[in-house]
């Protein structure tokens, strides 16, 4: 299959994501669900081939976990929830003789963005980095309808999110995050977010939790990324990106960020974890950016891997799967070994791993997973890298 490409007007922003090396059983193609203001499109393609001011504590996101129930009065539920679901706008230098000299912007896309934490005096949103790429300022459209200009208070690439701030005392509450490791196929979604422009601002569309964890790779404008997303086929459209997925006791449980792009395929889409999303807001709000310990290894989860293929990555039991090493950590871990624990800590997915790692570990420190190779359980040790420097 071959990277698809398609023409853009010369005020459509283009980026494009490509798969590589992925686990066979995840023969996918994916499209990003920005929308722009003058054409409506998917803004960039993924074909599975084979110094910012930190926010204050008291904006820390908390992560609240009350049993999802389901509820009687579905509106009621959404009304509650919608005001915290904004629109998010590009805006770019405009494309004249003198592009230097002028001040002109002009709305380059348009995508979403959710309210997770607001205090009288701000509010912080998080989108996807791609909604807000190459902005030279970003603006905020409220449920109201009201327009705030948002400071950017940092991106990261590789997991497609980024955090804004606008100050304010906008009497909004802010979505609660669920736990995303307790998501299961089959739960009722709901993504909240503005398809196709902010004219559907707050449009709401319903469907399934189709699979819990899908992970594919990508490369991304900071370099090859394995990325995790939630499958489903409530509709999400262009502008939808960095939108709510919610459960039915109206928590956030993902970030929309992905589509299938082809036409003859409909109702499947991808939205960023909110365990995941938590983890990298935080590090965006300590230091404007992720820093990432380093271990050179690509990992899935044991649940998110087809029965059928267990047995060809050796993975027998709940664990963490390695599917691919570099050279470094290839002299410790071997593809095919199932981590069970690192430090002790019993380890069920990637994404308890990584949270696990970015919490708590530095580039310099010593990493001890407990694995399971040839059937035989046994410890290795591995010291983390600084992954800026294995780009």
């Amino acid at each position: 299959m071959n990277p698809h490409t398609e023409n853009h007007t010369d005020n459509h922003r283009e980026d494009r994501y490509i798969v590589h090396e992925k686990p066979k059983f995840l023969p996918l193609l994916l499209a990003g669900v920005l929308g722009s203001a003058l054409t409506l499109g998917a803004d960039y393609f993924i074909d599975s081939n084979n110094d910012v001011k930190p926010v204050p504590d008291n904006t820390q996101t908390t992560n609240s976990t009350p049993e999802a129930v389901e509820t009687n009065n579905l509106p009621d539920m959404l009304e509650q929830v919608s005001p915290a679901i904004v629109g998010v706008v590009n805006m770019q230098k405009t494309k004249g003789i003198f592009p230097d000299i002028t001040n002109a912007e002009e709305a380059a896309g348009t995508g979403s963005g959710v309210i997770y934490q607001a205090d009288d005096q701000a509010s912080y949103i998080v989108t996807n980095n791609h909604v807000v790429e190459g902005a030279n300022d970003i603006t905020v459209q409220l449920s109201t309808g009201k327009k705030v200009e948002a400071e950017l208070l940092g991106t990261d690439a590789l997991t497609d999110i980024a955090v804004l701030k606008i100050k304010g005392d906008f009497n909004i509450e802010p979505l609660k995050f669920a736990d995303s490791n307790q998501v299961r196929t089959g739960d009722a979604v709901y993504a909240i977010g503005n398809p196709l422009g902010l004219d559907l601002s707050n449009s709401v569309t319903k469907g399934i939790v189709s699979a819990k964890e899908r992970t594919m790779t990508v490369s991304t404008s900071a370099g090859q990324s394995s990325v995790k997303a939630i499958q489903t086929d409530a509709a999400i459209n262009p502008g939808n990106s960095g939108g709510a997925l919610i459960n039915t006791a109206g928590q956030l449980i993902g970030i929309n960020s992905m589509k299938i792009a082809a036409a003859e395929v409909e109702g499947i889409g991808f939205a960023i974890p909110a365990n995941d999303a938590e983890t990298v807001i935080s590090e965006i709000v300590k230091h404007g950016k992720v820093i990432r310990p380093y271990m050179g290894l690509a990992i899935v989860s044991y649940d998110s891997i087809p029965p059928q293929y267990r047995d060809e990555l050796n993975a027998d039991r709940p664990g963490v799967v390695v599917v691919q090493t570099d050279e470094y950590a290839g002299k410790t871990i071997r593809k095919g070994d199932l981590i069970t624990a690192v430090d002790g800590k019993k380890i069920t997915s990637d994404s308890e791993l990584k949270s696990y790692l970015y919490r708590n570990k530095k580039a310099g420190d010593t990493l001890k997973f407990t694995i399971i190779r040839d059937k035989k359980e046994m410890e290795v040790s591995l010291i983390l890298r600084d992954d800026e420097n294995m780009r």
